[in-house]
């Protein structure tokens, strides 16, 4: 999975037993197990064994001692869940998760390179309207070449 990259828009609904289906595309690049977590901006992500594997040794390296690492730590840790396919190719989220994201009815499932993410309708439209305008120099501002 580490050379491989999630991309792309797709809109889907979540059942009112929080089932969700990923496009099949996300499904057999994650493979039959994955994990769910807490997003930072009001969304979930979603990531690979291998990703999760990654990102969790870099989370290791975090000093326990700070306040803060303990306190991000937990948060999202905590809401994390291992997952995987039903038959009919949907996954289950649990409710600490629904709710933390506001999910409702319509969804946007977007590939975001390492990971995926899901969102509200609503939020994920809000973001990308207050966003279309500093789009330009966002990546200005995160590609700029370092004087010399």
């Amino acid at each position: 999975m580490g050379d491989k990259m999630f991309m792309g828009e797709y809109h889907h609904t979540i059942d009112d037993k929080s089932r969700l289906v990923l496009p099949s595309k996300f499904r057999t690049m994650l493979g039959d197990k994955f994990i769910v977590a807490r997003g930072f901006e009001k969304c979930l992500y979603v990531y690979s064994i291998a990703e999760w594997e990654k990102l969790e040794n870099k989370l290791k390296t975090l000093p326990f001692t700070k306040s803060t690492a303990r306190t991000f730590m937990r948060t999202f840790f905590s809401g994390a869940t291992e997952c995987e396919f039903d038959r009919q190719g949907r996954t289950s989220l649990t409710s600490p998760l629904v709710s933390y994201a506001d999910l409702t009815k319509e969804c946007v499932v977007i590939g975001a390179n390492d990971r995926i993410e899901i969102w509200d309708l609503e939020e994920w439209n809000k973001l990308m309207e207050e966003n279309r305008d500093k789009l330009s120099d966002i990546a200005e501002n995160l590609f700029m070449e370092e004087s010399l």
